[in-house]
């Protein structure tokens, strides 16, 4: 163990930072009069006279999401159009004056309610760009207008879980741009919410680098402060309508963030986990024409596995229909996905076998069956050898490792193997485990199952071992 090493592992998350990896699986909805125009950004001119979901229903979108085991969801409340989803009392552009529920409606407050109802978390997306309203660009006047209306988000609808902001920065009415203070609206969310999360543009969660559902090999939580600069978010996002399911990278970030190489001459270090966000259509609002662009459930599994199973966080976009409800083939998918999730990980064979590590000679390590923080495994080196044994073989397909990440992430390097006929086979070769790691591979029949963590950045810790048919 070399001394930076030490310094490296010093980083470790937030409780807000912990609670939203912990949540890991959570939804967006798009929904705003770009459902009524077929846009994916708006101009801010539109008549709120055509917002006028007659059909809605948002314990319908709550129950969807919730079929596909997401634990959460995000709402944009104001999309770059500024049309309010909630009846702000400083803008006429909003539901109040839309005829949806006569002027008496209010679609925050019904998701809230919906999430609420369900055991659900609730997240809130508030645009700072803001293509309607009028003292845009003119400095502090527009930071008054936006924080008052963060400030009505915040106090009006319970607890908030997650704030989140993409940074995107264009002109408003006036032709100007707006110098967004950052500072000031991330200190009125800490002030009226201090336990929500401030993603993407904020401190607290960062983008994976790109919307097509891409995820590194090696995902890092510890990384140079500097990714962490709200800017950076602006001048590297989308800045035109294309919800293309590109498998381009529109990068913010490098490949390599958080290897002992990438951060040998970095002076500030932060914990900045990040997230995926990706839509299960082609847009990120409605469109009629994208019916039969729905994701696969076998792509919708390969983005969970790779990002949730990857050391991040998954954000995934259902977009509502103009009549207020979700469309029956997203229902569909999303009802899917959770049975698939609870088909692959709903029973873990750990728990029908015996977990042993070696030290000097082979102990029981019974905390490892158990998935908290309160039991854990913490070495003495860099190196680690668990063994699973069972009286009988076992048809084994997936592996689920997790870091106690109170203690920093700490793993580099790690291989799976089956012992067969006295012979030991290789058969998954990982880097980075952090949060959660899940490994697949093709299925294999084994009574005894070797992990070996061959790297750490000081003795590594597991809190829990699970194996999966």
């Amino acid at each position: 163990m070399k001394k930076s090493d030490e310094r490296l592992i010093k980083v470790i998350p937030s409780a807000r930072q912990l609670m939203l990896q912990q949540t890991e699986f959570y939804a967006f909805f798009h929904f705003t009069v770009n459902t009524f125009t077929g846009k994916e950004w708006g101009y801010g001119t539109e008549s709120t006279e055509i917002f006028n979901p007659a059909e809605m229903d948002a314990n319908q979108w709550i129950e969807a999401i919730k079929a596909a085991g997401m634990k959460g969801a995000i709402l944009t409340c104001k999309h770059h159009d500024g049309f309010c989803l909630w009846p702000s009392k400083f803008t006429k552009h909003s539901v109040k004056y839309s005829p949806y529920r006569n002027g008496k409606g209010d679609i925050v407050k019904e998701v809230a309610d919906a999430c609420r109802k369900a055991g659900l978390k609730f997240g809130i997306y508030l645009s700072p760009w803001d293509r309607n309203q009028e003292t845009y660009g003119q400095g502090k006047a527009y930071d008054d207008y936006f924080v008052a209306q963060l400030t009505e988000l915040l106090t009006g609808y319970g607890d908030i879980f997650n704030v989140w902001f993409d940074g995107a920065c264009g002109e408003g009415p006036n032709g100007k741009k707006q110098v967004y203070d950052w500072q000031r609206y991330y200190d009125t969310i800490r002030k009226y919410m201090p336990e929500a999360c401030i993603a993407i543009s904020g401190p607290d969660v960062r983008w994976c680098g790109n919307e097509a559902g891409d995820t590194r090999t090696s995902e890092w939580s510890v990384v140079p402060a500097d990714l962490s600069v709200a800017e950076r978010v602006a001048a590297l996002s989308q800045h035109a309508d294309d919800p293309s399911f590109s498998q381009r990278v529109i990068s913010s970030m490098e490949q390599d963030l958080g290897s002992r190489e990438r951060l040998a001459e970095e002076q500030n270090l932060i914990w900045y986990p990040a997230e995926v966000d990706v839509s299960i259509r082609p847009g990120w609002f409605y469109h009629p024409e994208e019916d039969n662009k729905v994701r696969s459930l076998e792509n919708l599994l390969d983005i969970y596995e790779k990002s949730v199973g990857g050391n991040a966080t998954l954000l995934l976009n259902i977009p509502p229909m103009p009549n207020g409800l979700l469309h029956e083939y997203d229902v569909k998918r999303l009802q899917e996905l959770g049975k698939e999730i609870q088909k692959r990980y709903g029973k873990n064979l750990a728990e029908e076998g015996t977990i042993l590590v070696e030290e000097n000679e082979w102990i029981a390590a019974d905390s490892l069956q158990t998935d908290d923080y309160k039991t854990y495994y913490q070495g003495n080196n860099p190196k680690a050898e668990f063994k699973i044994a069972w009286n009988i073989p076992q048809k084994i397909s997936a592996v689920i490792l997790k870091e106690n990440i109170q203690k920093s992430q700490r793993i580099e390097a790690f291989e799976i193997l089956s012992m067969k006929n006295g012979n030991l086979i290789n058969i998954y070769t990982g880097t980075t485990v952090g949060y959660k790691k899940i490994a697949r591979f093709s299925q294999i029949e084994s009574d005894i199952l070797i992990i070996r963590i061959l790297d750490s950045r000081m003795a590594p810790t597991l809190s829990f071992i699970g194996i999966y048919e």
